[in-house]
């Protein structure tokens, strides 16, 4: 079983914000899989089904982005994964060029404070992570009111692209492996 984690926040008003991409990439890969969000466990919107022939559980945590920690530990506990082996979580990165993608195994939440609060729940940071860049705030732009922001005209117009390349990665990531993701994606 994968329990597969986008990070966003709830509510319209953060509907297509680059803070959202997270909660964008699943609704694309439940579209791709017929899966859809019935279930309400552990503060979340979550699909079950399977994808590549693996049991998947994909979760929209609904506690905000800062306490997105809360709603990750108690999906872990409900389905008994292992973080280092069975769960992804794919946020949003300013770090990252508009439309990069980047896999790690492991790692620091660096200043997300979505990661930051899943490191603090979950006792560590061994495990998975798919980031897709955002870019960075333009100027002297609050990096807060950046993330917060719907996407420019541009952007928008790839942002379905982008969240078929953020499916493509997770299948081949359930299909043969973390490594092979890493292969493919962080290359370009």
């Amino acid at each position: 079983m994968w329990l597969i984690v986008g990070l966003g926040n709830p509510g319209e008003k953060y509907d297509r914000t680059r803070h959202n991409i997270g909660f964008a990439c699943l609704d694309a890969i439940a579209r791709r899989h017929g899966l859809e969000f019935r279930v309400k466990r552990a503060n979340s919107l979550v699909a079950e089904g399977s994808i590549g022939g693996q049991r998947v559980a994909l979760a929209k945590p609904q506690t905000y982005m800062n306490e997105s920690g809360r709603a990750v530990s108690a999906l872990r506990t409900w389905y008994k994964v292992e973080p280092a082996r069975e769960l992804l979580v794919i946020y949003d990165d300013m770090d990252l060029p508009f439309a990069r993608l980047r896999l790690r195994e492991r790692g620091s939440p660096g200043t997300h404070n979505g990661m930051r609060s899943i490191v603090g729940q979950l006792g560590g940071n061994e495990f998975p992570r798919l980031r897709v860049g955002i870019d960075q705030a333009p100027g002297r732009m609050d990096a807060a009111a950046y993330v917060l922001a719907r996407f420019s005209k541009d952007e928008d117009a790839q942002v379905p692209d982008l969240c078929d390349r953020v499916a493509d990665a997770v299948e081949l990531i359930l299909r043969e492996g973390f490594t092979a993701g890493m292969n493919r994606y962080n290359a370009t």
